[in-house]
């Protein structure tokens, strides 16, 4: 069943792989971005992982729209940014509402401001950006099928996977912080997943 209402493109022609359904926290509280947040790679930390956002051969560099959000206090105090080697004080926040670099023919309010606001505080939304294969332990590559009721947490990449093993905690598995609840799964008919968030 396709999801009511109307857009042209199925909702995949915003600059932004979030989309905003029920609107949580709208958060730039202590969200200054660290340097790599702007020339990080995509997908950051696995370049051979399977991710459902086109990525062209020349990815854009830093965080991107429907992304996680991690606390990086390897950075500095009050700084947030993509993912890192897990450590002490990264955790995730929530998900980036706008790529950190902004687009082209666009205001670019994360340059000139240097932060990088967030959702936070529950709500509902689409998002296109999320792993689509297991990035690690058992099975590195083999694809990843979501369904309704999936935990969500924060892959090595600081996207959204299933799996809490990939997730990017200090404790991995044990550890994970489930990031959303997984309402209507991505297939042939939905573009994007839809999640009740929880953090």
């Amino acid at each position: 069943m396709a999801l009511p209402g109307q857009a042209s493109g199925d909702f995949t022609e915003s600059s932004s792989a979030l989309r905003i359904m029920y609107v949580g926290i709208r958060n730039t509280a202590g969200a200054k971005l660290t340097t790599d947040a702007f020339v990080q790679t995509n997908p950051p930390a696995l370049p051979t992982t399977n991710v459902t956002e086109t990525l062209p051969s020349a990815p854009k560099r830093g965080v991107l729209g429907g992304s996680v959000c991690f606390t990086r206090p390897d950075a500095g105090n009050g700084m947030v940014g993509g993912p890192a080697d897990a450590g002490a004080g990264i955790v995730p926040l929530g998900v980036f509402i706008n790529d950190a670099a902004g687009n082209a023919y666009e205001n670019t309010p994360g340059p000139a401001s240097g932060q990088g606001p967030y959702m936070s505080g529950q709500g509902t939304y689409g998002n296109r950006l999320y792993e689509t294969s297991i990035v690690a332990g058992t099975g590195v590559g083999n694809a990843l099928t979501y369904a309704v009721g999936d935990s969500l947490y924060a892959s090595v990449n600081g996207y959204l996977t299933n799996l809490a093993i990939d997730d990017n905690t200090v404790g991995g598995a044990a550890d994970a912080i489930v990031i959303g609840v997984l309402k209507i799964a991505p297939d042939s008919v939905h573009a994007e997943m839809v999640y009740d968030q929880r953090i």
